[in-house]
């Protein structure tokens, strides 16, 4: 394989990652590229997917719902919803949810895995709370290490009776009907805890809410999917901001006599997948790449006004809406203005790119004051510890990088080839991908094949593109 810039080591020679990416034995190996050229599009947003397929579950009616997340975090969502007893049928990227309602769920006979998948845990515990059954939530060792308790304390104030001595992974959970309404406030922003409340809050007699920490302006803080999700399905639904102090608090307060009715959701494409594939455009000089049909709610976007700050010459053209959620076109050209000094990333803007802000380091390395990122020690509770991957994998590769309790400060570097760890994580995995496009020299990833965990293929997609 001359010129191919993606490729896995195997017995015999190369062969191309879109054929091998999924039984990777050694090391997913990427040498520098030239450019990112192409149109394409990523798979269907992973946090809407598993917001569409849990709360189908429990509407009354078919759920219709295309562009299902393909990955192997939503596997998971949909592996335990079968054990709760729902019906669901799929072709492709379509998925038929037979709902029964509020009441319809059955105890499960087995312990409900969910895998790697923290959305799919913290969101079912919010369902399995308002149950008149017991069940049982685990995970693999990543998802089992991660803490639950910010989902326990509230769960337990509304009734339900939580079993977990080391406030993990697995927990035991004694579902209560009616669970009690309760007001409360995030003391850190989290999408995940949000929605496990207000998902709990549906099976209430009375109303429920939530407030996030107060920030700068009025508006939700955290991705707000299930927000506009339990609206698109007809669920009471209500926010509100209010004067706290210097900033603005946001609450969202649900009726727990809501009822929630089937129909048709079309999952847009996954920015955060996207975010991967920009940053290679923008790194890269003469690139030029277009994105179809990525999702672009509001709560999402910070990520391209960071791209912004960063130099990045990007467009966005919103098409249309679908159940609350805009989707339309991202185009990317390469390479990166001048941008005087650091950009320093902290808590105004870090809970809307917790997610990127792996590749965002990597991009970093090719601005001449590079970026600072603070206020974000949630990085050491993912999938792995990102601030400490993120670090290590720069250091071998030759950067200018600091650690942080709460983040890291990335210098101007010419990256070199090396030998880095996906740490079992497939953001880091993708990030130290296009690493390796801007890197002199030879970049080899193990364990990438864990990059199937939120973009299935990627390796395939980052071949056809790249040269």
């Amino acid at each position: 394989m001359s010129r191919t810039s993606c490729s896995v080591q195997e017995p015999g020679g190369f062969l191309p990652a879109r054929h091998s990416a999924n039984v990777l034995t050694s090391g997913m190996r990427i040498t520098q590229a030239r450019n990112v050229r192409g149109k394409v599009r990523v798979p269907g947003d992973k946090s809407i997917s598993h917001r569409a397929a849990i709360i189908g579950s429990i509407a009354e009616g078919v759920t219709v719902i295309s562009n299902f997340g393909t990955n192997a975090d939503c596997a998971s969502t949909l592996a335990c919803l079968s054990k709760l007893g729902i019906r669901i049928e799929r072709e492709g990227t379509i998925l038929r949810i037979f709902g029964p309602g509020k009441d319809g769920l059955s105890a499960p006979s087995d312990v409900l895995d969910c895998g790697n998948s923290g959305t799919t845990a913290r969101l079912l515990a919010g369902v399995l709370a308002g149950q008149t059954f017991a069940s049982t939530i685990a995970g693999d060792a990543s998802l089992s290490s991660r803490p639950m308790n910010r989902i326990i304390r509230p769960l337990q104030e509304m009734g339900a009776v939580i079993g977990s001595p080391t406030g993990t992974l697995p927990l035991a959970i004694e579902g209560k009907r009616p669970l009690a309404p309760i007001d409360h406030r995030l003391p850190v922003a989290s999408a995940q805890v949000k929605s496990c409340v207000l998902l709990a809050g549906l099976f209430t007699e009375g109303t429920t809410s939530v407030s996030e920490p107060p920030s700068e302006s009025p508006g939700p803080v955290s991705r707000d999917h299930t927000e506009q999700m339990l609206k698109a399905f007809g669920a009471e639904v209500t926010e509100s901001d209010a004067a706290v102090g210097g900033g603005s608090e946001h609450t969202i307060s649900i009726g727990g006599g809501s009822t929630l009715e089937g129909g048709m959701i079309e999952v847009p494409g996954d920015i955060s997948s996207a975010a991967f594939l920009i940053a290679a455009a923008a790194g890269l000089e003469s690139s030029s790449l277009q994105i179809e049909d990525v999702g672009l709610n509001p709560t999402r976007t910070a990520v391209i006004e960071v791209f912004g700050m960063m130099g990045a010459s990007i467009e966005v053209e919103e098409h249309r809406s679908v159940g609350g959620e805009p989707l339309g076109r991202i185009s990317v050209s390469g390479g990166l203005e001048r941008v005087p000094g650091t950009i320093v990333l902290d808590e105004s803007v870090i809970a809307n790119v917790i997610d990127e802000l792996p590749v965002l380091a990597v991009l970093a390395t090719l601005l001449e004051s590079g970026i600072e990122v603070r206020d974000a020690s949630e990085l050491r509770r993912k999938e792995s510890d990102r601030i400490a991957a993120v670090v290590a994998n720069l250091k071998r590769m030759g950067a200018d990088v600091e650690e942080y309790d709460d983040g890291f400060r990335i210098g101007r570097s010419d990256l070199k080839g090396a030998a880095v760890n996906s740490f079992g994580d497939h953001r880091i995995a993708m990030a130290f991908a296009v690493a390796g496009l801007f890197a002199e020299g030879e970049t080899v990833i193990e364990g990438a094949e864990c990059a199937d965990v939120s973009f299935p293929g990627f390796f395939g997609v980052l071949e056809n593109i790249v040269s």
